[in-house]
């Protein structure tokens, strides 16, 4: 059984000291395609360097919505540098992790709408999917969405949608993408989640070193784990897991054009 981890974040300090040996653990345990996201200038640069190092991964680069600047002017200097590592690496694979985040920072809604918008602008003109983070944000980012042409569509990262998002988001060509909190016992939508995301949409993903799945909660993550949502999904579809496995991982290679 082969697995896609369609977003992890490998080049975190928290792997530092055991980087290499976690990426040959990863791969021995049947994880034969994984996706390593920026979500800023210095996490694109290292991720898009990973891509290079490891045949089976691939990155993405972005600004997300907690790393951008306090102004416009700096918030342009970091899209172009994001554009540049986009077009000297093939093996960047979309614009993200890009979005809203109204948990974190509420004073700079605007700003973050712009940052949204540019990355969206210039996923198209790379004609590149997008990598959505939103939290506690949905009716902004999928109002964005419907605003403004997004010619790749894209995935829902570290899927958190709930009622009629999850059906607009789907409606809108996006696939949603679930981690390690559909595993955990408080998780309050975790089912309905899955149950409403067609399985032709579906992907999973760690989000690692962080949201480690049940029962590793607590500790660092790596895509190793990312057997325990497809477990759960299997679960709640009631589907075999190889089949769940089969099936996302070809829903990432689609998404991401990857061969």
């Amino acid at each position: 059984m082969e697995l896609f981890d369609s977003h992890c974040h490998l080049d975190d300090e928290k792997f530092d000291e055991d980087r290499e040996q976690i990426i040959q653990k990863i791969k021995n345990a049947g994880i034969t395609k994984l996706v390593s996201a920026g979500y800023n200038v210095e996490s694109s640069s290292k991720a898009s360097e990973l891509a290079n190092q490891y045949n089976f991964i691939y990155s993405t680069v972005g600004i997300s919505p907690n790393d951008i600047p306090q102004t416009e002017e700096e918030l342009w200097k970091m899209i172009d540098e994001i554009k540049k590592i986009a077009k000297q690496n093939k093996k960047v694979v979309a614009i993200g992790e890009i979005g809203l985040d109204y948990h974190w920072n509420q004073d700079n809604k605007e700003l973050q709408k712009t940052a949204f918008i540019k990355q969206i602008e210039l996923a198209n003109e790379l004609q590149l999917p997008i990598v959505i983070h939103s939290r506690k944000a949905q009716e902004d980012t999928i109002q964005v969405l419907k605003q403004v042409k997004v010619d790749k569509k894209g995935v829902f990262h570290c899927c958190a949608l709930k009622g009629d998002a999850i059906k607009q988001a789907i409606d809108l060509g996006f696939y949603l993408s679930f981690a390690g909190p559909i595993t955990f016992k408080n998780s309050k939508n975790a089912d309905e989640m899955i149950s409403q995301t067609p399985n032709d949409r579906i992907l999973i993903e760690t989000d690692s070193p962080y949201l480690s799945p049940e029962p590793h909660r607590g500790t660092r993550n790596d895509s190793r784990n990312v057997i325990y949502m497809a477990q759960k999904i299997a679960q709640v579809k009631n589907i075999d897991v190889e089949k769940i496995a089969k099936m996302t991982y070809e829903n990432a290679e689609k998404i991401f054009n990857i061969k």
